[in-house]
């Protein structure tokens, strides 16, 4: 396989989105692509998946940049009933709730996108704080993602998609959009860009054109607070507590600041598990790096003694039953367990 197509196989598998085929943009993605080379940047993909997704880069997985810093509970409001829709999952925001700065500053930048029909809970939320970001929708067996981007990516976007065949217009939440259907039925909404952002959604599960527009005609744009209150609670939970459940039998190593965990902020278990381990596997490969290089065999013993043994750490087994996370970080721990450490864990782990 060419450098290019590696290159275009890499973007367009990559999570939270699917960027395609580099279609009609030419010079623009030859001089994207050797600027990637150059910077050997394809080697920074990193298997770190839900539901084996894969992640564009590291910082795809942990960035959210937001927190929740008092949680009061919310009162729901009743847009109005019919026999399909029930009451509205939207809620308003209790004047008590507080979310900080970054929270809303980065609620502000995404599309800010939710279902206004009884059922449907997020499932899923990466990239929160990031030009791209992924939050998905599951109510029973059907799944919506919807995936935002920088606007410049609408034109790869879209003539990658025309390989769907010719698109049929649809409106949502008042964007004009395209609608395309594959051949294993599947649909996507290309919406058009829209305040410097595009939004691409796509079905997973069994879906009907009709169940389609049902969803598409409840969807709406809600205000940055309003978008916040609407995650799982375990989203915006306080990254303190977060932290102490996931840290719970994991060793810290020296000078390990957990109050710098705060700019994960709001993702879901999965990210914010990976975003918390990646930065204690971290730690201690420099605490190994160190003491090697100090002559500390206590220091270096320890380092070892506590990564070989996160093939314990319950945070670790838990990512391990939905994603491949875990297995990264343990190829690393077996690395220095035999007194090896490849350069290529700077990007594989995440380490600044």
């Amino acid at each position: 396989m060419s450098a290019e197509e590696q290159f275009d196989r890499l973007v367009r598998d990559a999570d939270p989105g699917r960027l395609g085929v580099l279609g009609e943009l030419g010079g623009v993605k030859q001089d994207l692509l050797e600027e990637i080379l150059s910077e050997s940047k394809l080697d920074r993909v990193v298997e770190v998946p839900r539901r084996r997704l894969r992640v564009r880069g590291f910082a795809g997985v942990v960035a959210a940049a937001a927190v929740l810093v008092s949680v009061v509970p919310v009162s729901i409001v009743v847009r109005g009933q019919s026999e399909d829709r029930g009451v509205s999952p939207i809620a308003t925001v209790d004047p008590g709730v507080v979310f900080s700065p970054l929270a809303l500053a980065a609620a502000e930048r995404n599309p800010r996108l939710l279902i206004d029909r009884s059922g449907w809970k997020v499932t899923d939320l990466s990239g929160f704080a990031e030009e791209q970001g992924m939050i998905r929708f599951r109510r029973g067996e059907r799944e919506l993602e919807m995936n935002w981007y920088s606007a410049w990516v609408y034109t790869y976007r879209y003539s990658d998609r025309l390989a769907d065949g010719p698109p049929k217009s649809v409106r949502v939440a008042g964007w004009p959009g395209d609608l395309f259907q594959n051949l294993n039925g599947d649909f996507t909404v290309l919406l058009r860009p829209h305040d410097n952002v595009l939004v691409e959604m796509s079905t997973s599960g069994n879906w009907s054109r009709e169940d389609l527009d049902r969803v598409l005609a409840d969807i709406v744009r809600v205000d940055a607070r309003t978008w916040l209150a609407a995650l799982p609670a375990e989203m915006v939970m306080p990254v303190g507590e977060r932290a102490a459940k996931v840290l719970v039998d994991v060793p810290l190593p020296p000078g390990f600041d957990v109050a710098a965990l705060e700019d994960i902020g709001v993702s879901d278990s999965y990210h914010f598990g990976v975003g918390v381990t990646s930065r204690v596997g971290c730690g201690w490969i420099a605490e190994w790096q160190r003491a090697r290089a100090s002559g500390d065999e206590a220091g270096v013993r320890r380092a070892v003694d506590v990564l070989r043994g996160s093939h314990g750490w319950r945070v670790l087994r838990d990512l391990d039953r939905v994603g491949d996370w875990p297995e990264v970080f343990w190829e690393y721990a077996d690395e220095i367990s035999a007194g090896t450490l490849r350069p290529s864990y700077v990007q594989g782990l995440g380490c600044q």
